[in-house]
């Protein structure tokens, strides 16, 4: 297969695009600029509209309209502007809406700064806007990956009628990999019958909306979007496990951390200590049944989370791992990155304290 270099954003906005994705509306803000920069070039040629917004708020609105027409849509933003879209995120979830959010990861809290960083893990997996709701998450670790899961991500978001995220840190967003575009082979996807396009034959007008007055009305529909969430976590789990059968020290990290973590655990291995990578994949449903099996084998003396945050994910990997093993954390912050000899050092530390 034919590899070309690509930068990440430009990628994963080319990829959007084959995936079907006709309407981007979009407000800029480093470092994903180039997300909705290539989208403005790309879109009409592919038979699709670009928008840039007044506003992050008018953007996931304009999806959200987008998205109610049946057309596949999306919208990009960086950390602080991904809080903006929160209100029209939690409005497309009630509605049972389907689109693709990315967000490329920037240093906070607030402004903080330009550079990477995952401090927008609670918000992603947690629901940052009002009411009880998910939306899966997808947290590649490398460009093509990203790209790859572009074409997942809207699948996903059309069969379950729900937004899906694609999270991942600035420094995926800006740098420049070799990738290769594969055939995609789509799921076998339900009709858009719900969809507010016109009448098409049907006695009726589509109507679609996330206002429920009524207590009872609205617990029905809580219920509902319930069971569609469990089957997401039933069926949607992705995680990666790299040299996990004989590890004593398991480092747990998702995104760039996670390969660091993986070439700090083949430098220890170099040094006598069996490291391995548990990687999730998707950080909402984040895979806690697998992590708990591995973290349970006897090789395993000790976990290590390596994060850019103060642990966010730290919260998920302990509840998954309970009481059965010590967990330790190591992260950077506000743009600063894990190096790998950090990595290993805290890993050998860890390892050294337990064994």
């Amino acid at each position: 297969m034919k590899r070309e270099i690509w930068k990440g954003s430009e990628a994963i906005a080319e990829a959007a695009i084959r995936a079907g994705c006709r309407c981007f509306c979009g407000y800029p803000i480093t470092p994903q600029n180039e997300i909705p920069e290539y989208m403005s070039a790309k879109m009409p040629a592919a038979g699709g509209v670009f928008v840039q917004s007044e506003s992050e708020v008018s953007a996931i609105n304009m999806v959200y309209g987008a998205a109610a027409s049946g057309i596949r849509a999306m919208t990009s933003s960086s950390s602080p502007g991904v809080s903006l879209k929160q209100e029209g995120i939690s409005y497309m979830v009630g509605a049972e809406l389907p689109a693709v959010i990315v967000n490329i990861m920037r240093g906070g809290p607030g402004l903080g700064s330009i550079q990477p960083a995952q401090g927008d893990y609670y918000q992603a997996t947690r629901g940052g806007g009002n009411g009880d709701y998910r939306t899966v998450t997808l947290a590649p670790a490398n460009l093509q990956e990203a790209v790859d899961l572009m074409f997942d991500a809207f699948d996903i978001a059309d069969q379950y009628r729900n937004p899906v995220m694609i999270l991942a840190d600035g420094l995926i967003g800006q740098m420049m990999e070799p990738l290769v575009w594969k055939e995609h082979k789509p799921r076998n996807l339900p009709p858009k019958s719900w969809a507010a396009d016109g009448r098409k034959g049907r006695d009726h007008n589509n109507f679609i909306t996330s206002l429920l007055v009524e207590a009872a009305d609205c617990e029905a529909h809580n219920r509902c979007l319930e069971k569609k969430f469990q089957e997401m976590e039933d069926k949607e789990c992705r995680w990666e496990e790299i040299m996990t059968e004989d590890a004593e020290v398991l480092l747990v990290a998702y995104g760039t951390p996670a390969r660091i973590a993986q070439t700090a655990a083949e430098h220890l291995r170099k040094q006598g200590i069996k490291a391995g990578v548990f990687r999730p994949i998707t950080l909402w449903p984040f895979p806690a049944r697998r992590l708990r099996e591995i973290a349970e084998q006897r090789s395993v003396k000790v976990v290590l989370d390596v994060e850019m945050s103060l642990g966010q994910m730290l919260d998920d990997v302990k509840l998954a791992i309970g009481e059965c093993k010590p967990v330790r954390f190591y992260g950077r912050v506000g743009g600063s990155i894990p190096t790998v000899s950090e990595v290993e050092k805290a890993a050998a530390g860890a390892y050294e304290e337990v064994k």
